[in-house]
């Protein structure tokens, strides 16, 4: 999909450097997929401080609501 972002050029670079990518929209995928594993351990770590039990198949059903 093609879309138009207008973003801060320092931050870019910066987080091309972190990222160790060569393209902007490598970066930004990188990014992306970054800040959705960050939620998913934010929620499993809550889940867990609810008391519930974690299986296997709790685990696979989260990737793939995810």
């Amino acid at each position: 999909m093609r879309t138009t972002l207008d973003l801060n050029e320092k931050l870019l670079s910066q987080a091309m450097a972190a990222a160790h990518t060569k393209t902007k929209k490598a970066t930004v995928e990188r990014s992306l997929h970054e800040l959705i594993r960050a939620a998913h351990i934010e929620r499993l770590i809550t889940r867990r401080g609810e008391g519930t039990t974690l299986t296997l198949r709790t685990l696979s059903r989260m990737r793939r609501d995810a």
